[in-house]
């Protein structure tokens, strides 16, 4: 996966289709389905992957996964309006050269139709095909847990991605949501609905830590959800992940911020600069981005080098650089 260039005109064509045919950019989901696109189905899945090729020689991963379930259900639909925007930071701005984006979405695998599903790293415009396969789920438990935890043992243990792999160079991960991960990966579940057979539950901050040797994780709460002001919410997950949690208080800001964490996390800009690129391309969501970077900001630190994977090839690179 990971073939092809991303086409702004066909994203356009695409769009302008829908418009005079009154067809859907969700088509799966507002088709009436009940269940997980089969293109998005973790189940028995080995690994997504982001690979290197003659297009894209030093391809990035970077995987946003969204909660789909109550308030939450709208973050797929400005995903999907805005992704030229992220594109086009991501590319023409320079932040990354090769970028491969897999979309995913997370539900309540105790009690939702579609708990966790997961589309393929792409290059090109296949990205807005796999978004238009999302099912929408609109459930939820109503206990303030979603099975995030489910979605990070995937990641941890069914992507496999050549940017860190070749090159010791950690992907990204992004999580939207406004509820808590369950405190253990469930054996059970995890059979049901992946397809693998563990001999016990996984602790939910072991799979983080196994996770996070891959990837930056962050997790952006947005203003706005059910528990988004919940205090246990932010207790939660800044433990999980600590200065990664990311507090949004407009979603439609979503794309730039990702974007621009991205762009800040690559060294190729500081916040001020991403903020005069939003201004550039004519966003309005600057205001709203730098609150939610504002403190990732001032925490960054002169680069700092951090050992490379032991199982890196001998002949490749040996560091890995964060900020």
């Amino acid at each position: 996966m990971g073939s092809g260039i991303w086409s702004t005109d066909v994203y356009d064509a695409a769009q302008s289709y829908r418009a005079r045919t009154g067809a859907s950019a969700f088509a799966y989901n507002d088709s009436g389905a009940t269940t997980t696109h089969p293109g998005l189905d973790p189940k028995g899945v080995t690994f997504r992957e982001s690979r290197d090729s003659d297009e894209h020689p030093d391809s990035l991963a970077v995987a946003v996964l969204f909660d789909v379930t109550g308030s939450m259900g709208r973050v797929p639909r400005i995903l999907q309006t805005k992704l030229p925007d992220l594109l086009g930071l991501l590319l023409r701005k320079g932040y990354v050269e090769h970028p491969q984006i897999m979309f995913g979405a997370v539900g309540d695998a105790t009690c939702d139709r579609a708990p966790l599903q997961v589309g393929q790293f792409e290059s090109d415009n296949r990205m807005d095909d796999d978004l238009g396969r999302i099912l929408l789920e609109g459930g939820g438990g109503g206990q303030m847990m979603e099975s995030y935890e489910l979605a990070m043992y995937f990641m941890a243990r069914h992507t496999s991605i050549d940017c860190f792999e070749k090159r010791g160079r950690r992907g990204y991960l992004f999580m939207i949501g406004d509820e808590l991960a369950y405190p253990k990966v469930d054996r059970r579940l995890v059979a049901e609905v992946i397809g693998d057979d563990l001999a016990e539950d996984v602790r939910t901050e072991d799979v983080v830590a196994e996770l996070r040797r891959m990837y930056e994780v962050y997790f952006i709460i947005p203003e706005g959800g059910y528990h988004s002001g919940d205090p246990r919410l932010r207790e939660f997950w800044q433990g999980l992940l600590g200065e990664h949690v990311l507090y949004l208080d407009d979603l439609d800001a979503v794309c730039e911020t990702i974007a621009l964490t991205i762009g800040m996390n690559e060294d190729a800009i500081d916040l001020a600069e991403g903020l005069d690129h939003l201004a550039e391309f004519g966003s309005d969501a600057g205001p709203s981005v730098s609150r939610a970077l504002a403190r990732l900001d001032a925490g960054r630190s002169p680069v700092a080098v951090s050992s490379a994977p032991a199982d890196l090839d001998q002949d490749g690179p040996r560091r890995t650089r964060r900020l």
